[in-house]
Formats: structure tokens, sequence, C-alpha cells
């Protein structure tokens, strides 16, 4: 990666420390430039060479910017991904893409018309746990599909003050947050699905915003069931996968996340591995003997989706995250607010 990405950030919040900032660092294909911050310097520690600026127009209108991240709030996306790519940068924006899946389709529209790279931020297909089962599907060890369940479940009964995850309307909360992460990586498995049943409440007392999430997508044959609550003192598996003949489990979440917070760059030696006691449980038949088996995790790492971004902007390479299917993972969200309302199942 001789020749690195001029790149810029559109925030330097949660996902700007935790995330792209760290993941920049270190790929060589990439060089920060500029940051903008409104007020605060925070962004200097990793990128003390880069340029900390107090406006997104001060971004759009550098010239040497190749690349913008736009990783703002959800609220934001469209608007600046759209004034970003009107300004002739490629664009990666955090998801959920937009807030709407046909402003979603106009962003994918623009951008090939000005011949742009253009993609999202789908990190979490490349968590430890999720590249596992996805290994396990393929293998189908356990026979045929019939039931596939995820959860992503946390603990916090209060309401975090001065946060716009905590606010807002039917766009905010855990169904576009987490569930954006979660519908992707059913839609990776398996496509669109036949139909959508979703139940969204609120379950903490004072909340305003959807923190609780219940959904069963349809396929041919077998179904996908998608859960998340803010409720949950013990969480159970974080995937549970029914065959024919047998079942997989697979607790724990991918570590590097954590290990990004507490500040480690995903450079380490084993970055994103697992120790052999996390591994999940796999038990089936085979011969007529019953089978249990341990599988091994393979190990996370968000660094292989900047790698497929420099290739994409330097060589002409395929996106491993295509726009499109996230404008189809938005509909499937669009969906859910549809079902819950009218509290019933939606053919698509």
């Amino acid at each position: 990666m001789t020749h690195p990405i001029k790149t810029a950030i559109a925030s330097f919040g949660m996902s700007g420390q935790v995330f792209h900032g760290p993941l920049l660092k270190v790929n060589s294909g990439f060089e920060v430039v500029s940051v903008f911050e409104r007020s605060k310097n925070i962004s200097e520690k990793l990128f003390p060479e880069a340029t900390i600026v107090r406006t997104y127009e001060e971004l759009l209108k550098n010239s040497t910017i190749e690349l913008i991240i736009v990783n703002t709030p959800d609220v934001f996306h469209f608007e600046m991904a759209k004034q970003a790519i009107l300004h002739g940068k490629h664009v990666i924006v955090e998801k959920p893409l937009a807030q709407k899946s046909d402003e979603g389709a106009e962003l994918i529209r623009l951008a090939k018309k000005k011949g742009l790279v253009f993609t999202v931020f789908q990190n979490r297909r490349w968590d430890n746990d999720f590249r596992t089962v996805k290994k396990v599907i393929e293998e189908a060890k356990f026979g045929r599909l019939i039931e596939f369940e995820s959860h992503f479940d946390r603990y916090r009964t209060y309401i975090a003050p001065d946060t716009w995850k905590e606010e807002g309307d039917e766009y905010s909360g855990v169904l576009y947050n987490l569930g954006s992460h979660m519908i992707d990586q059913v839609y990776v498995l398996f496509g669109m699905p036949k139909t959508v049943t979703a139940h969204l409440r609120i379950v903490r007392k004072n909340g305003v915003v959807t923190d609780y999430y219940d959904i069963r997508l349809e396929y041919d044959g077998f179904a996908a069931l998608v859960k998340c609550s803010y409720l949950v003192k013990d969480p159970g598996p974080r995937y549970t996968i029914h065959g024919e003949y047998g079942t997989f489990y697979k607790s724990g979440l991918d570590p590097q996340e954590e290990m990004l917070k507490e500040g480690h760059l995903p450079n380490e030696e084993n970055w994103g591995a697992e120790e052999p006691e996390e591994w999940g449980t796999l038990l089936y038949e085979e011969n007529g003997e019953d089978v249990e088996e341990l599988v091994e995790t393979v190990s996370g790492d968000y660094n292989i989706f900047y790698n497929n971004v420099y290739d994409a902007i330097r060589n002409g390479a395929k996106l491993l995250v295509k726009p499109e299917e996230t404008v189809d993972v938005l509909k499937i969200l669009e969906t859910c607010l549809i079902s819950n309302k009218e509290k019933r199942t939606i053919i698509l």
C-alpha cells in the first residue's frame, strides 16, 4: 500500500475513537489528514499530524481529501454523505446507511454517477462469533437448517444521560442501532426473508426509544429469530442454531470492541482470537452416534473492511459491503416498524 488514501473523519465521538481511528492508525493504506471536531482536540492523540477542523464544510472544500468517513449520529448520515459525494469524495458511512431506504438508494445512484466508492461500516460481519457461525452453517454437520436464533442482550436499567441514542423518534433506539448489525448478519447468511414479524418495546422505566425487539424472519423451510433487550441480567447463548440432526451453541461476545476501548490497536499479535473455553459447542448425529465437539472460534478481524476499501479505491476491487445490501437491510428494518405498529406479519 504505497499510495495511501488521504482520509478525513467527520466526527470523533465513540465510533471515531474506538473503531475508525484505531483501524486507520494501523493501516498503511490510509493517511488521516483531517478530523472534524466541533470544540475538542481528542484526535490529536492518534493523529498528531492531522488538521482538526471546526466545520464539515472545511472537509468538503479540501481538494486533497479523497475519502470521508461519515460517522456522525444517524440523523445526519444521508445529508452529510450526499454532500461528500457531490464534492467528489469517496464515502464510508456508519451503519445504518440512512434512516430510510429510499435515501440510501439515492446515495447509491449519486455515487455511481460520480464514479465513487461508497460503502457502509458493517464491521460485525467480521466478529469472531459470526465468522464462526458462517463456517458452521456452510459445513452443515447438523443437517438441514430448522431455526437460527441470534441474541445481543445487555443489562442497563438506567437511561444514559446526554446521548442521542437514548432519545428521538422511531428511527432511534436499538432497532436501528444493534438491529442494523443483527439483521445485516442474517441477510449475509440467508438473503431477503419471505415474511417479517416484529415486536418492539420500551422495557426500561423512563425510556423513550425502543430498547427491546423480538423479530422473526421466515425463509423457505426455516426461520431466523433476532432478539435484543437492555434488561437481561444473565444472557444465554449469543447464537443457537438448530438443524435436523443437531444444534450449535455459541456464547460470549467478540472481544475486539472491548480491546479497542481499552486502547489496544488492531495490529497486535493474535488480534481477535478467543480462548478455548469460549469456543462454541456442536452436537449432532453421525452414523447413528451422538457427537459433541468444540468448534474453534474463527478470529475476528475488523481490519478486513478497511483493506477491502483500499483495494476498491486504488485497484477497482469489488466491495465486501455493497451499499445495495444495506438498503435491503433498511427495507427489513422499515418492515419491522410496520409489523410492530400494525401487529401483524408482513409479506415481502
